[in-house]
């Protein structure tokens, strides 16, 4: 009965059913190792192949990704318009182009215009990489929630940034000029690769909606898109984009409790090495451990999690994640140097909460963002919902540097407080959300999908 429900739901978005799922996630993890490959060389890079002293270069890399800001904008309504796998395959077409401009950036200009074509592939690919695997779960005959798919995306993606970081410290150890090219160019081919098997390979066929809404299921349009205020078009149905998610307050309030979140799941790998190093004064050897066993657990854990998650409201869920995460933090507060004996088992039990929290927020934060979207705006809102991120990073410096200057303790302290008031306010913000978004549903229990107009 499951799989005739599912199979019917699938039929009933106008195109077809999805596949190519394990290419999907192994197109990701290619992608990820892309990314991986360079994340360690960003900066060093160009210091090393150019002549731009690092003042300036900074300023230009500062330049390049405030210049894409707007791109979630366009990509969300690219997504709405023509379905979020194409924006994706072209995200990753800018990265690879982006890369091979690296390998050929020598100057000033050239260095600008290699660093744009890759902010704007990161922009593109985060704005429009959950819609596409939303749209997959929707058409999806395996019966997965869009959580469980979220969770193996974490997965994969996290596996990807490790291996491409391993890589990159394995070939560059030499310190040649030609290694760095050859991992700026191996970085373009990953994203090649990617995007290629996801144009052949996969299909996820966006939901349409029609006359009548789905009755409430999760990702539908009844009840998000009235709640959002949509209006109705010639055929009957709600429309939404991003004056009705202006006036959505509940959706805001999500998009700015999770940007406390977002800045938590940051705060690890940004503070933690210089928190060891100068404000416990351990060794570094110590950060390298604490951050490799984070990304392990991640690595195998996450869709685990997301399927043992599922049974529960996803406000609670994430309610806990930021009590977690509030422990964690007043754990390190109380950390002091000199004696590790006891700080170094207490630091990486602590970060065990840590990991725990972000594997509980990872996939429920994203599929309550999702559930909450009207259908007919899902890419923008989720696009919108990435700003989230976007603001977090340019927080998150500011915020550890200027109160670890003042003390070792105080940022610790200080995100500990502000986690107990995001859990307040998430529970305090579900009782503005429509009940259908609250729990997990797998894409048989959706009740009613009209076909495409």
């Amino acid at each position: 009965m499951a799989k005739a429900a599912s199979a019917e739901g699938s039929a009933g978005r106008g195109g077809g059913a999805s596949r190519g799922g394990p290419v999907l996630i192994g197109a990701l993890v290619v992608d990820a190792v892309g990314n991986g490959l360079f994340l360690p060389l960003s900066l060093v890079y160009f210091l090393r192949l150019t002549d731009i002293p690092v003042g300036p270069l900074g300023v230009l890399i500062s330049a390049a990704n405030i210049l894409t800001l707007p791109i979630p904008v366009w990509a969300g309504l690219l997504a709405d318009r023509f379905g979020a796998l194409p924006v994706v395959v072209a995200s990753q077409v800018l990265h690879g182009l982006g890369y091979l401009a690296y390998g050929r950036a020598d100057g000033p200009v050239s260095v600008f215009l290699a660093v744009t074509l890759v902010a704007s592939g990161v922009r593109f690919f985060w704005s429009a990489v959950f819609t596409a695997i939303a749209d997959y779960a929707d058409g999806s005959r395996s019966g997965l929630t869009k959580e469980t798919w979220f969770g193996w995306a974490t997965m994969a993606r996290t596996a990807g940034f490790g291996a491409g970081g391993l890589l990159t410290g394995l070939v560059i150890a030499d310190g040649r000029a030609d290694a760095y090219r050859a991992v700026a160019y191996g970085a373009a081919g990953c994203f090649a690769v990617a995007a290629l098997v996801i144009t052949v390979f996969v299909r996820a066929p966006r939901p349409r909606h029609g006359g009548q809404g789905n009755g409430g299921g999760e990702g539908g349009t009844g009840e998000a898109e009235g709640r959002a205020g949509g209006r109705a078009d010639g055929a009957g149905a709600p429309r939404a984009g991003y004056r009705t998610m202006l006036r959505d307050s509940p959706f805001l309030a999500l998009t700015g409790v999770n940007t406390i979140f977002a800045m938590t799941t940051m705060m690890l790998a940004l503070a933690l090495p210089t928190f060891v190093e100068t404000g416990l004064r351990g060794p570094a050897g110590l950060t390298s451990a604490v951050l490799v066993g984070n990304t392990v657990l991640v690595a195998l854990l996450a869709a685990s999690m997301a399927r043992r998650l599922a049974p529960y409201r996803r406000t609670r869920v994430l309610a806990a994640a930021a009590a977690l995460w509030a422990a964690w933090s007043f754990a390190y507060s109380g950390l002091v140097p000199d004696r590790p004996s006891w700080v170094f088992p207490l630091l990486a039990a602590a970060t065990l909460l840590f990991t725990l929290a972000e594997l509980m927020h990872a996939p429920v934060s994203i599929g309550l963002a999702t559930a909450v979207s009207p259908l007919a705006a899902r890419g923008r809102y989720l696009a919108a919902y990435q700003y989230s991120f976007t603001f977090a990073g340019i927080i998150a410096p500011a915020f550890f540097t200027t109160l670890f200057e003042l003390h070792r303790s105080l940022p610790w302290a200080a995100l500990g407080a502000v986690n107990c008031l995001a859990a307040g306010a998430v529970l305090l913000l579900e009782r503005h959300l429509p009940p259908h978004a609250l729990r997990s549903r797998p894409p048989s229990d959706v009740r009613e999908i009209s076909r495409e107009p």
